[in-house]
Order: C-alpha cells, then sequence, then structure tokens
C-alpha cells in the first residue's frame, strides 16, 4: 500500500481482526464484529467505556491501517461551531472590504457575495472531515462527546444522519463519501437517544487477563516475561477486587510495565510496586487503600499462584 492508495476494507470479521491486529490492536471478537458492521454499513460506530481502555486508539489504528487521514474532534465543555465546524476569517474579509471600498465598488450584493466566499472560510474538523480525499474518506473521530454540551451533540445529528452541514452564507456542504466515523465517550454524562441510534453502539470493556497480557507484550516487548505476567495479575486482582475510584485502565497498565522495566526490574518488588503507584492509580485515597500491607499480600498471593500460569509464553510468541 502506498499512501496515496487507502486499503480495501476488511471483507469479513476475521480480515477486521487482523487489520486490528496489523495495527498493534489486541481486540476481541465482538469488537471486530461491531467494527465491520459499521464500515460495512457506512454506520457511526459509538463506543463507550471507561476511561484508558483503548476507545481511542480504536480510530488511529485503523487510520493508519486502511491508509487514510485521521481528524479528529477532541471534545470540551463550550465546544461551539466555531471551533468544531467552520468560522470566517474576519481580518482576511475586512481587508477585501477596504479594498473594494478604495476602488468604488461598494454594491451591496456583489460584496457580501465576495466576502462570503470559501477563500475566507476556516475549515474546522467537521466540515474538513466531509472534504473528498485522494486517499478516501477520512476517520473522523469525535472523542470524549460526554465532555461537550447537549446543544453539541444536536448539532451532530445533521452530521451523522445525512453527512453534511449547512452553512447560512454559503449553504449545504454535504459529503461524496461519507467519513468513517468513531465517536467516544468516556459516560461522565448519559448522550442523547436521538444521537445514539444513528450510530452502531459497542461498550468496550477492561481486558480479560489472557488479552491483557497479550496487549501488554505487544505494546512493552522489552519487559521481562515475569515481570509483565506479575503486573498484568495485579492490576486485574485490583479491578477486581478493590474497592478504588478509578480502576486502572489498559493504558495505565502499559505505562506501569514501561516504567518498571525502565527501572530494570523483572519481577514485581513490592517496595518499587509501592514507589511507582502512581504510574498506575491516579487518585491518592487510592494511592493509600492499596499501598502498603494489602500491596504486599497481593503481590505474596499472585506469587503464590504463579501469576496463574500467565508467565507461561508461548514458543515463538510476540
Amino acid at each position: 500500500m502506498t499512501d496515496d492508495v487507502p486499503a480495501e476494507l476488511p471483507a469479513s470479521i476475521d480480515a477486521t481482526l487482523a487489520l486490528l491486529d496489523a495495527g498493534g490492536y489486541v481486540a476481541d471478537r465482538a469488537l471486530a464484529t461491531v467494527l465491520h458492521l459499521s464500515l460495512r454499513m457506512g454506520r457511526p460506530l459509538f463506543l463507550e467505556g471507561e476511561a484508558g481502555v483503548g476507545k481511542t486508539e480504536i480510530a488511529k489504528v485503523l487510520a493508519a491501517t486502511l491508509g487514510r487521514d485521521l481528524i479528529r474532534l477532541q471534545c470540551y465543555e463550550g465546544l461551539d461551531i466555531s471551533a468544531a465546524v467552520y468560522e470566517w476569517n474576519y481580518a482576511a474579509q475586512m481587508v477585501e472590504i477596504r479594498v473594494a471600498e478604495a476602488a468604488g465598488d461598494t454594491d451591496h450584493a456583489t460584496l457580501s457575495r465576495s466576502i462570503f466566499d470559501e477563500r475566507f472560510l476556516i475549515k474546522r474538523p467537521v466540515l474538513k472531515a466531509l472534504e473528498p480525499s485522494l486517499k478516501g474518506p477520512p476517520v473522523f473521530l469525535i472523542d470524549e462527546l460526554d465532555r461537550a454540551d447537549e446543544a453539541f451533540e444536536a448539532f451532530l445529528l445533521e452530521v451523522l444522519s445525512d453527512n453534511q452541514v449547512t452553512i447560512p452564507e454559503l449553504g449545504t456542504i454535504r459529503a461524496a463519501e461519507p467519513p468513517i466515523v468513531i465517536l467516544t465517550t468516556n459516560r461522565t454524562r448519559e448522550i442523547h437517544d436521538a444521537l445514539k441510534r444513528r450510530c452502531l453502539y459497542h461498550w468496550v470493556d477492561y481486558p480479560d487477563a489472557e488479552r491483557e497480557l497479550a496487549i501488554v507484550r505487544r505494546k512493552v516487548p522489552g519487559a521481562a516475561d515475569r515481570l509483565t505476567a506479575e503486573i498484568v495479575a495485579f492490576v486485574q486482582r485490583l479491578r477486581a477486587s478493590e474497592d478504588l475510584f478509578k480502576q486502572p485502565g489498559v493504558a495505565e497498565t502499559l505505562d506501569w510495565a514501561t516504567a518498571l522495566t525502565e527501572l530494570n526490574e523483572l519481577a514485581l518488588d513490592p517496595d518499587m510496586a509501592s514507589d511507582t503507584l502512581g504510574v498506575l492509580l491516579k487518585y491518592q485515597d487510592d494511592i493509600e487503600r492499596v499501598r502498603g500491607s494489602r500491596l504486599r499480600q497481593i503481590v505474596e498471593d499472585i506469587r503464590k499462584e504463579g501469576a496463574r500460569d500467565l508467565g507461561q509464553r508461548p514458543a515463538g510468541g510476540a
């Protein structure tokens, strides 16, 4: 595949799994199934789940493996049309007006058509996602939609339903081919049903031990086998048995494995684990709950159980 020739969309669920794997994303079959349907049906994919479970990464991997541009709209409170869709270059418009006045061209209708021209249009992510590209329709990531206001959700309905936006001064701009749309939310608030109905839905959960082990081995290949196995077992134990304010996501697991590898650790030492716990947990109350005797007990239990056989790396494994 060259930079100008996009890859074909996967023709099956297995091909979708292979596509994600080629991009370094270890997915389960349920995710591959709904992603395959989203691509084949041309429907937006709405991904919901806790922070750090890999929702955003799916869009990045799709763009890379399909050879498409990635256009990202990072949502936040107060996000409006001027930041998300378009705005006019007011400074350039004023220069145009002054030049027209100096030339004696003061006809209102002509001047209006002149300044509200695409030359003066500043395109934001939504408008860029609707533009044609030699690489094919882009992957349009609408990230953390729950951070935006409900009014912005209402605006997105036209984009998701008809792949178009309306600019009062120019009219309706419609995509010749719909972009591949991925929406994510961390569920800090509920998203309106009207928007969800326009999408296919999937809950991205924390991975089980086997898949998380495969993820760490793929993303942190320099980590020792025993260290990787014990880290995964430790994180799985925290999620299952500890009442934490914020459970560690896969991103935190990877950060912890990377940090301990940088410190040349070959196994999960209780003292070093305690000193680096802030890499894994992001709230002081959670750190205090786990640190000390509780941490030592978890590490001891993991070692007694042999990390539940997670340390047996298959021959030739990644």
